[in-house]
């Protein structure tokens, strides 16, 4: 990857400035530094680092004291799948400041849960920061989709998420771009206290279901000052999702902005205190959906949309109470619709 000056000149401040800032943000309270490198990573962007990673995250997580782990800066780690699991003995801050990169086969998965790259679970107060990338490298697995491939064979099961939080409390992702993600850029599964803000998340506008940030059963979540652009939902939430606020979302490519899809398979599912306002929809298929599977059951209310302005959208406004995203046509069911409508604006 070339850059300018300029580009390394500004990745350099930045890693400057995040580490000045841990350093002398609290004179009371110890801070240990620990990179990559330190634990033998490479950073060429061809080696295996994965080995790295995880022996620099057992450390930072088990530290007595607050622990920053860095990516450096103007350099690549390809790390395979992973899991880093707490709890952690301190909070801990992961500081991105190089780049993150993903296997480029769909092969490196065999044997490894294909639904998982970075897969982050109970970990609490952890932030992530510094300016840096984490690229998902997804274009073979869009490539093998039978989203995208028409004929036989081609791959049904859903591809890797590429930072994805589960079972995590006060979390904060927040200046980092995530791009070219096999599925969901970012995503929280039963996460609680969540901010991800002053993101970047690109994919091509033909990746199939590469969501930018993704919600499943988590709550008082703040997605805040994104740009998010991918082949998919900008901002999607399903499950029992509650106290979400989307603000300040420059969106295009895409599929808009998404509720849903509620009540899969008879399920049920609440979505409530749902509020999406000051928001840039480009070029995207929708506005903001929301949308429920027929004979699921449960409820969305409590939902508010204001101040969006949509640029050459297609369908700006959806509820849709039949949805089936399957190549054949999903039948009839008899049941109660999910999307039962209260107060919504």
């Amino acid at each position: 990857m070339v850059r300018t000056p300029a580009a390394s000149v500004l990745r350099v401040l930045v890693a400057l400035v995040g580490a000045a800032v841990l350093c002398f943000s609290g004179a009371a309270e110890a801070r240990v530094l620990l990179t990559l490198d330190d634990f033998g990573a490479v950073g060429d962007g061809i080696a295996n680092d994965t080995q790295a990673f995880v022996d620099a995250w057992t450390a930072a997580c088990g530290s007595e004291e607050q622990a920053v782990l860095a990516v450096p800066v103007a350099k690549a780690y390809r790390i395979w799948p992973v899991q880093l699991a707490g709890p952690c003995k301190m909070k801990l801050n992961l500081l991105i400041a190089g780049t993150i990169v993903a296997p480029a086969s769909p092969d490196e998965w065999a044997g490894r849960d294909p639904m998982k790259w970075l897969y982050i679970y109970g970990v609490d107060g952890l932030s992530v920061s510094g300016g840096g990338t984490i690229d998902g490298v997804g274009q073979e697995w869009w490539a093998r989709s039978c989203k995208r491939k028409k004929t036989q064979p081609c791959n049904t099961r859903p591809p890797p998420r590429a930072l994805h939080f589960e079972e995590c409390r006060g979390v904060s992702v927040q200046g980092v771009t995530l791009q070219n993600g096999p599925q969901f850029h970012l995503s929280f599964t039963r996460c609680v206290d969540v901010k991800a803000s002053f993101l970047r998340l690109v994919a091509p506008a033909d990746s199939p279901n590469t969501d930018g940030i993704h919600l499943n059963d988590s709550s008082r979540v703040q997605i805040t000052d994104n740009l998010i652009s991918t082949g998919d939902d900008c901002v999607s939430m399903v499950g029992n999702c509650s106290d979400v606020r989307v603000r300040d979302i420059s969106c295009g490519p895409g599929h808009g902005i998404s509720i849903g899809s509620l009540g899969k398979n008879r399920t049920t599912d609440r979505v409530e205190n749902v509020r999406v306002d000051t928001c840039l929809l480009t070029n995207t298929t929708n506005g903001v959906r929301i949308k429920s599977w027929q004979g699921g059951m449960g409820s969305a209310r409590d939902l508010r949309f204001e101040s969006i302005v949509m640029k050459n959208v297609s369908n700006p406004i959806i509820i849709d109470q039949y949805y089936c995203d399957q190549p054949t046509p999903c039948a009839n069911q008899v049941g109660f619709a999910v999307s039962s409508l209260n107060r919504t604006e």
